[in-house]
C-alpha cells in the first residue's frame, strides 16, 4: 500500500484541532515534500525523519514521497510531526502493519537518533484525543503531563523502534501509569508572618472570597508586596477544571507545565518595565502572556503608576470579559484571562505623603499627575481600594499576646463564603465558577437586593463620591461577598458601609 493516514494535533491558542497526516508514495524521482502550510520547523522534519529513519535501521523509500497535513488552511509549526510522518512513511513503504494506526493519536520531535524529544502543549492533545476516543503516543518526557487528563490510554515512547514494534511485532507499550497528583496546591507563604496591618488583611479575606480586585496604596515599606504575595495562601482550592485550564495555557507557552505545580495557583509578577505584549500575548504564533498565565490565580502589579499608561489600559477588556483575543495578520488566538488583580503603589512620587514618620516634598500638582498615570475607566474597573500605613515601631516585634491567623483558617472562611456564592447562582460544578466580581447586571439585581437603610446609605455614598454607574455594581458585590464571609442571606447597612469604606480613591480629600 503507498496510502497511509495517522492523526495528530496543531496548536491553536489552547485548543488542540486535527491534523490528518496522509503520507503517499508514488513513482519518480526520490523526492519529499510536504503540503498543508507548513511552517519552517514542519519543513525541516524531512530531514530530521530521514536521518532518524536510517539510523533506526529502517529503509528510507527511494520514490516520490508527498505527506499532506490536512486541514490546508490550518498553520502547522514546531517538531510536533516528526513522529506521525516517519510512522506514515514506513507504513506506506509497508515495512509496519498500518492496521492500528487510526486507534492512536501521534505527536513528538524526532532526534536523528530516533529518539522522541518531548514537546509543548501535550496537555491540550491529551483533552482533545481523549475527547475523540483514540489512546494517544508521546515522548516518555511528556507523558506525566499528558496523564493529567484522566479517562485516555498513555503511551510513553523513548524511541522510534519502540513504537514500531508496538503496532507490528506484539511488543505493547505499557500504559502510563500516572503517580497520585500531589501538586503543591497551596502557598508556601503564610499569612501570619505579616504583622498588624488587620485593615489590610481584612481587605484581603474579602478580595480573596469573592474574587475581587484590590488596589493596595501606602509608603514604601508598609507590607503591601508581603500581603500581595500572601493572597494565594487563602484562596480556595482550584477545582479539576480549573487545575486543568490553567495548566494548559501554562503547557502552551514558553515555559512549559511542570507536573509539580498541578493545582497551584499562580501568581504572575511582571516588573513595570513589561510591555503590552507582554502582559496580553502576542508573536507570529501567538503565544499567552501574563494576564492568561494567570488564569485563575493572581496578577501582582507593584509601583502601578511606574507602568506605561498604554500598557495599563490593556488590561481594561479582560478584567471584565475573562479572556483575550489576539489577531495577527496570518493567525488568531484566544487565551483564558480570568485573573485575580492585585496592585500596589505609593500616595506620590516620593511615597511619603500622609506618613506621620517623614514628611512630604511633592507639590499638589505632582501628586496629581502622578495618580493620573493610571486612568480613570481602569481605576474604576478595581473593586477595593485600601491604605497601608506605616506601622509603630513597637508592632514589628512579635508579641506573645498578639492575634496571630494563619492562612489555613482563613482560607476555611474564604472557601464557605466562595460556596455560598457558587451555590446560589447554581454553578458549582461548573468549569468557570461564579464568584461574586463575574455577577452580571442582572443577577446583581437579584443577589445584591438591599433594604431601605441600605440602599439610602448607597445612594447617597454616589452621590456625594460621584461613583459611576460601574462602582455601583463593584459596591454591591463587594457588600454580597462581606455578607456571605458574615454568613447572612440578606446584604446589611453593616456590610454596605464596610463595602464603599474600600473605595478610598473615590472620596474626595
Amino acid at each position: 500500500m503507498s496510502l497511509a493516514v495517522l492523526y495528530s494535533r496543531a496548536c491553536e491558542g489552547i485548543n488542540a484541532p486535527l491534523v490528518d497526516v496522509e503520507v503517499h508514495l508514488a513513482n519518480g524521482l526520490p523526492a519529499l515534500a510536504i503540503v498543508g502550510l507548513p511552517e519552517k520547523a514542519v519543513q525541516e522534519s524531512k530531514d530530521r525523519v530521514r536521518g532518524a529513519l536510517v539510523n533506526s535501521r529502517f529503509e528510507f523509500p527511494a520514490r516520490r514521497i508527498t505527506i499532506n497535513l490536512a486541514p490546508a488552511d490550518l498553520p502547522k509549526d514546531g517538531g510536533r510531526f516528526d513522529l506521525p510522518i516517519a510512522l506514515g512513511v514506513l507504513a506506506a513503504s509497508g515495512q509496519i502493519s498500518n492496521e492500528a494506526l487510526n486507534q492512536y493519536e501521534f505527536i513528538g520531535e524526532l532526534a536523528l537518533s530516533g529518539e522522541l524529544r518531548p514537546v509543548k502543549g501535550v496537555l491540550p492533545v491529551a483533552l482533545a484525543a481523549r475527547d475523540a476516543g483514540r489512546a494517544l503516543v508521546v515522548p516518555q518526557e511528556s507523558a506525566a503531563e499528558a496523564a493529567l487528563v484522566s479517562g485516555i490510554d498513555i503511551y510513553p515512547v523513548r524511541y522510534l523502534l519502540e513504537i514500531c514494534e508496538h503496532l507490528t511485532q506484539g511488543n505493547q507499550i505499557p500504559c502510563y501509569t500516572a503517580p497520585p497528583k500531589s501538586g503543591r496546591t497551596t502557598s508556601s507563604l503564610d499569612l501570619s508572618d505579616v504583622r498588624g496591618q488587620l485593615h489590610a488583611k481584612r481587605a484581603l479575606e474579602i478580595a480573596a472570597a469573592g474574587n475581587h480586585s484590590l488596589l493596595m496604596i501606602g509608603p514604601p515599606g508598609t507590607g503591601k508586596s508581603m500581603l500581595a504575595s500572601r493572597l494565594p495562601s487563602i484562596l480556595p482550592s482550584m477545582t479539576e477544571a480549573e487545575a486543568l485550564e490553567t495548566a494548559a495555557v501554562l503547557s502552551v507557552s514558553s515555559h512549559g507545565f511542570n507536573a509539580e505545580h498541578w493545582a497551584c495557583r499562580p501568581f504572575r509578577q511582571p516588573h513595570h518595565t513589561a510591555s503590552g505584549i507582554a502582559l496580553v500575548g502576542g508573536g507570529s504564533n501567538p503565544r499567552p502572556g501574563e494576564i492568561s498565565l494567570a488564569h485563575n490565580g493572581v496578577m501582582f502589579l507593584d509601583e502601578l503608576p511606574e507602568f506605561d499608561r498604554r500598557v495599563l489600559e490593556v488590561l481594561r477588556e479582560p478584567l471584565e470579559s475573562g479572556h483575550i483575543t489576539i489577531s495577527r495578520a496570518a493567525r488568531q488566538a484566544e487565551f483564558p484571562a480570568r485573573f485575580q488583580l492585585i496592585a500596589a503603589m505609593n500616595p506620590c512620587p516620593c511615597g511619603y505623603l500622609g506618613d506621620s514618620s517623614r514628611n512630604c516634598k511633592c507639590s499638589a500638582d505632582k501628586v496629581a499627575r502622578y495618580r493620573d498615570r493610571i486612568s480613570g475607566p481602569l481605576m474604576d474597573r478595581i473593586d477595593m481600594h485600601i491604605e497601608v500605613p506605616r506601622l509603630p515601631t513597637a508592632l514589628l516585634h512579635r508579641s506573645t499576646d498578639e492575634f496571630i491567623e494563619e492562612s489555613a483558617s482563613v482560607r476555611r472562611r474564604v472557601e464557605t463564603a466562595r460556596n455560598r456564592q457558587l451555590q446560589r447562582i447554581g454553578h458549582k460544578n461548573s468549569a468557570i465558577g461564579r464568584p461574586n466580581s463575574a455577577l452580571s447586571s442582572r443577577e446583581v439585581e437579584t443577589v445584591c437586593a438591599l433594604d431601605d437603610a441600605a440602599r439610602t446609605l448607597l445612594y447617597r455614598a454616589m452621590e456625594k463620591l460621584k461613583l459611576s454607574a460601574r462602582a455601583y455594581h463593584r459596591i454591591l458585590k463587594v457588600a454580597r461577598t462581606i455578607a456571605d464571609l458574615d454568613g447572612h442571606n440578606a446584604i446589611q447597612i453593616a456590610h454596605v458601609s464596610e463595602a464603599i469604606g474600600y473605595r478610598r480613591l473615590d472620596r474626595q480629600e
